[in-house]
């Protein structure tokens, strides 16, 4: 008889262990992004946009790097969102010390109208490569921050996110979390055109998503509209 509770035992115990020799197996996420914003003097716009595609092209070269958006507020010239992705924090510190990044910081000096501000997220959820986006694609950038007693955050930007993506014309919907302030967050999203964000933000789960938030928010919604400049 206790030789038959040991037998079962083992049975129960033994993919409990494997599990987690799986999960301690299971590779992390090392990735890092770089969210930026800068505005210039609508004069200095095309100066800009010609620095930051130079920077863009040199910063290809570095190692580590992953993907580098450059997105332009709408009916707003001037004011930009950089989204750059790397593998790594090591990739990131070393292009922080490039001369490329040292350029671009010293040609926006005398043109922008307020700091190259910029944050840095690891991945909370993110979904396969964003699809490519035609002319009539909008994009938003979000910032959330939440403050007091709070629910489980991140789980809800993860529901949300995983429904937002099932939306017709969804492109994208990637949640990003600060790595030093945890209850901050960035979203950032793709719509093929303005019928299709129109409808999400009609969606009922935007609207819930929106409602849970507002109890919990330590600001405004920060949401922006753009376009991408290639």
């Amino acid at each position: 008889m206790q030789r038959l509770l040991y037998l079962l035992l083992g049975t129960v115990m033994l993919p409990a262990s494997l599990w987690a020799q799986a999960r301690a197996d299971a590779p992390t996420d090392t990735t890092v992004y770089a969210v930026s914003y800068v505005e210039v003097m609508p004069s200095s716009e095309q100066a800009a946009v010609a620095a930051l595609r130079q920077y863009r092209d040199a910063s290809r070269k570095d190692e580590g790097y992953v993907r580098f958006e450059l997105f332009e507020q709408i009916a707003r010239p001037g004011h930009f969102a950089i989204v750059e992705t790397w593998t790594d924090q090591k990739a990131l510190d070393a292009h922080g010390t490039a001369a490329h990044t040292q350029q671009l910081l010293s040609t926006l000096q005398p043109i922008r109208v307020s700091d190259y501000d910029q944050r840095p997220y690891k991945t909370l959820t993110v979904g396969s490569a964003p699809a490519a986006a035609g002319s009539q694609a909008i994009h938003v950038v979000a910032h959330v921050d939440t403050v007091g007693p709070q629910t489980d955050v991140p789980g809800m930007l993860k529901r949300f996110a995983e429904a937002s993506r099932k939306d017709e014309g969804n492109l994208r919907f990637d949640v990003l979390q600060h790595t030093a302030r945890a209850n901050h967050f960035t979203v950032v999203e793709t719509w093929q055109n303005q019928k299709a964000l129109d409808a999400h933000a009609a969606a009922a789960h935007t609207r819930q998503y929106r409602e849970g938030l507002h109890a919990i928010s330590g600001s405004p919604l920060d949401e922006r509209v753009y376009k991408g400049v290639g």
